[in-house]
C-alpha cells in the first residue's frame, strides 16, 4: 500500500497482479483492512457514477485473478485462505507482517515506547517501508482518499519523532539535513519547525536557530493567523535564554529532568563512595526490565559491580549489592551459565562471611540469588550424571534446593513482600527437581500473583503471571492460561515491560499449535522466532529452531529427517538431539555409544520434552537403559503435554510417549 499496490513472494520475487482494476480490487480490500466490503460496495467504488450492467461479473472475474495471482500454488477447487468469500463480499485475510502499512504501523507503536537509541532504529525501519505516496496509482479516488489521508500523517509524524529521538541522543546534527528536506515538502508542520531549531541550537548554530524560527513564522501565518504557532515563541525564549534542554518540548520533559539529575549526581556524589555502588546496583535492577539492550548491558555490568563490592572488603556492603539484583527471572536456562555460576559462589561466600547470625533479611537476599542463578545446571560443579544412570543425589541441586527453602522461610517471617517475592523466585527455579511439577507450579505462581498484588510489586505480578501461564499450558487449561496472556501484556503496556511480550509471544504460536494445526502453527512460529531473535535472552532463544522443528516429529511417531535440522544451531540441545539424528540417519551404534554418554536432561521447563527426545532415540536402537530411565521419569508427568509447560513448544500428552516407550520395552524384552 506504501507506493504502488503491488505484491511479492516471501523470497521477494514480484506477483503478476494484472490490469489495474486488478490492481484496485486489491486496493480496496486492504483499505477494509480484513472487513468484508460486499460486492455492490467494490461496484460502487470501482465505478464512479453509473456502472456498467456486467460489473457484478466483472468484479468476481477480478478477484479470481487476483486469488490465481496471490496464491499461485492453491489446488484447484480449494478455497483460497487469503482472498476469502464471506456473506456478501469479499476479505481479504492478510496478516499483519505480510502488508507494508501495517508492519509500519506496528513498528512505530514499538518506536514510540522505545528508549532513544533503540527508538531511531525502530523509526527508521518504519520509514523504510514507504516506496511513494499511499496507494499511488489510486490517487484522487474516493474510496482512498480517508486511508492516504490517515498513513501519511502518520508517516509526517514519525519523521519528526525520528528527529526527536536523534535529539534525545544527542545526534542534533545528523537530525537537521532530514528535517530541512522534510519542512521544505511540508512548512505548514509546526513541530518540525520546533525540532528544526532545536538541533541546529544543539549543534552550535544559534544563529541559524533563530533564523529558522522567523521562517517558520512566516510559513505559519497562514495556517495560524497573527501570534499563532505558540510552540515557536517557547522555543526561541528557551534559544534565547541558552537553556540547551527544552523544559516541556520534543525531547520531553522527563528526559530533561534525567539529564539535570545526572548531572547533579555526578558533581554531587564523591567518587569510589558507597552511594555510587548502592545506585549503580538499583540502576542495573531497573535496567534489566527495559528491554533487550538494557537486559544485557545490566548482565555484563553485573559481574563488574559485585566484583567491585568484594574489592571493598566491607562483607555486609557485599552483600547487599549481591542481594539487590531481584529481578524476577522465568526462564529456566541461565542466559550466561558462566556468569550465572559466579554469582553463585559469590553470594554463598557472603553468606558464609555473614553467619547464620548475620541480618536475617540481608541472608535471605543471598539465598535467593543462590536459587534463582542456580537454575538447570548453571552451579554444577562436576560433570553432569549421564541419563543412562540410576538417579543419584546432586550436591549442587541439593545446596540451590536447600537456599530455596531457608529464603522462603525467612522472608515469610520477616512479613517482607518485596523479600518473599525474591525469595519464591527462588523457589520457582527449584522446583523442577523432577518430571511433572505444573500442578505445583500454578500453586506457587498463584500465591507470587496475590502477594505483588496486593503489595504493588508489578515486576513480580508479570513473573506469577507467566509462571501460571506455563503451568496451565503445561496441565491443557489453555482458556486460563489465554486468561493469564491477556493479564501479562496488558500489566507489560502499562508498566513498559517489553521483554513479558517474548513469554506471551511464544505462547500464543503454541497454542495456534494446539488449536488450528502444524501448517498454521509453522507460519506462527517462523514470525516469533524471527521477532524474538534479539530479545536479549540467548538462555531461552539459542536453539529454539531446532525445538520448534521437532514439534511435528514429536507429535507423531516418525523419525526425523537429518536434512530437516542440517542448517539448524542446535545450541544448549545437541547432547539430547544428536542420538536421535544418527539414529534417524541409519548409525545405529553411533546413536547407542551417544545414548551411553549423553547427559541427563537439565531439571528446567523443558525436561519432560528431552526426555521424550532421549525415550524416541533409544527406542530406536533399543537403548534399554536409557529407556527405562526415560519411562521412570515421565511417569510422573502423566497428566501433562510434553514441553508445553515450557510456554514455548508441546510434543503431546506425556501418555502418548509412556505407550511409545512401553511399546519398545516390550518388543526389546529379553
Amino acid at each position: 500500500m506504501l507506493g504502488p499496490v503491488a505484491a511479492w513472494r516471501v523470497d521477494g520475487a514480484p506477483l503478476p497482479l494484472g490490469a489495474p482494476r486488478h490492481r484496485e480490487v486489491l486496493g480496496r480490500l486492504l483499505v477494509a483492512r480484513g472487513r468484508v466490503v460486499p460486492v455492490g460496495r467494490l461496484v460502487a467504488d470501482l465505478w464512479e457514477g453509473e456502472p456498467p450492467a456486467a460489473a457484478v461479473g466483472a468484479v468476481r472475474t477480478f478477484v479470481a485473478a487476483l486469488r490465481r495471482a496471490l496464491e499461485p500454488a492453491r489446488p484447484a477447487r480449494r478455497p483460497s485462505r487469503l482472498l476469502v468469500t464471506e456473506g456478501p463480499g469479499y476479505a481479504l485475510r492478510a496478516g499483519r507482517d505480510t502488508v507494508d502499512a501495517w508492519r509500519f504501523e506496528d513498528t512505530t507503536a514499538r518506536a514510540a515506547a522505545a528508549p532513544p537509541h533503540a527508538a531511531v532504529a525502530l523509526w527508521d525501519e518504519a520509514l523504510a517501508q514507504w516506496r511513494g505516496p499511499v496507494l499511488a496509482d489510486f490517487a484522487g479516488v474516493a474510496w482512498a482518499a480517508a486511508e492516504q489521508a490517515r498513513l501519511e500523517a502518520l508517516r509526517l509524524d514519525a519523521v519528526e519523532r525520528r528527529a526527536d529521538a536523534l535529539l534525545a541522543t544527542g545526534a542534533a546534527r545528523d537530525a537537521v539535513a532530514d528535517l530541512r528536506a522534510h519542512l521544505a515538502a511540508h512548512p505548514g508542520r509546526e513541530d518540525g519547525w520546533v525540532l528544526l531549531a532545536t538541533a541546529l541550537d544543539r549543534s552550535g548554530r544559534r544563529g541559524e536557530a533563530l533564523d529558522t524560527l522567523l521562517r517558520a513564522r512566516r510559513a505559519l501565518t497562514g495556517a495560524y493567523g497573527p501570534g499563532g504557532a505558540a510552540a515557536l515563541a517557547r522555543a526561541e525564549a528557551r534559544i534565547l535564554s541558552g537553556t540547551t534542554v527544552p523544559v516541556a518540548e520534543p525531547a520531553g520533559a522527563a528526559d530533561g529532568v534525567w539529564d539535570r539529575a545526572a548531572a547533579a549526581w555526578d558533581r554531587s556524589v564523591p567518587a569510589r563512595s558507597r552511594a555510587r555502588l548502592y545506585a549503580t546496583a538499583g540502576l542495573l535492577r531497573d535496567l534489566a526490565v527495559t528491554g533487550a539492550d538494557g537486559l544485557e548491558e545490566a548482565r555484563e555490568h553485573r559481574r563488574d559491580l559485585v566484583a567491585a563490592a568484594e574489592t571493598t572488603g566491607d562483607t555486609e556492603l557485599a552483600a547487599r549489592i549481591i542481594g539487590s539484583y531481584d529481578v524476577p527471572a522465568v526462564w529456566t536456562r541461565a542466559d550466561d551459565p558462566g556468569g550465572a555460576g559466579e554469582l553463585v559462589r559469590a553470594a554463598a561466600r557472603a553468606a558464609a562471611r555473614l553467619g547464620p547470625d548475620g541480618p536475617p533479611a540481608l541472608r535471605a537476599r543471598l539465598l535467593s540469588v543462590v536459587a534463582v542463578e542456580s537454575r538447570g545446571d548453571a552451579a554444577a560443579d562436576t560433570v553432569l550424571p549421564r541419563a543412562a544412570d540410576a538417579p543419584a543425589a546432586e550436591p549442587w541441586r541439593l545446596r540451590a534446593e536447600r537456599a530455596a527453602e531457608e529464603a522462603v522461610r525467612l522472608a515469610r517471617r520477616l512479613q517482607d513482600p518485596a523479600l518473599l517475592a525474591f525469595a519464591l523466585n527462588g523457589a520457582f527455579m527449584q522446583s523442577f527437581a523432577g518430571c511433572g511439577s505444573a500442578a505445583r507450579r500454578d500453586v506457587l505462581g498463584a500465591e507470587l500473583t496475590r502477594l505483588a498484588t496486593d503489595h504493588q510489586l508489578p515486576n513480580h505480578e508479570v513473573l506469577g503471571r507467566l509462571i501460571r501461564l506455563q503451568a496451565l499450558a503445561g496441565l491443557g487449561d489453555f482458556a486460563a492460561a489465554d486468561a493469564q496472556a491477556e493479564a501479562i501484556d496488558r500489566l507489560a503496556h502499562r508498566n513498559e515491560r517489553p521483554l513479558a511480550g517474548v513469554f506471551t509471544a511464544w505462547y500464543r504460536a503454541l497454542r495456534r499449535c494446539e488449536t488450528d494445526g502444524r501448517p498454521a502453527a509453522r507460519t506462527a512460529y517462523a514470525r516469533v522466532l524471527a521477532e524474538t531473535a534479539d530479545c536479549g535472552m540467548p538462555g531461552l532463544t539459542r536453539g529454539a529452531a531446532v525445538l520448534v522443528t521437532l514439534v511435528p516429529v514429536m507429535r507423531g511417531d516418525a523419525r526425523p529427517d537429518p536434512d530437516d535440522f542440517a542448517d539448524l544451531d542446535p545450541g544448549p540441545y545437541r547432547p539430547w538431539l544428536d542420538p536421535l539424528l544418527l539414529a534417524a540417519s541409519g548409525a545405529a551404534e553411533q546413536a547407542r555409544r551417544a545414548l551411553t554418554e549423553v547427559p541427563r536432561p537439565p531439571h528446567d521447563l523443558l525436561q519432560e520434552a528431552l526426555w521424550c527426545v532421549l525415550a524416541r532415540a533409544a527406542a530406536s536402537v533399543g537403548h534399554l537403559p536409557v529407556l527405562r530411565r526415560a519411562r521412570a521419569e515421565l511417569a510422573a508427568a502423566a497428566a501433562e503435554s510434553a514441553g508445553a509447560g515450557s510456554g514455548l513448544i508441546s510434543f503431546g500428552p506425556v501418555t502418548h510417549h509412556l505407550r511409545s516407550t512401553d511399546r519398545a520395552l516390550a518388543a526389546h524384552a529379553p
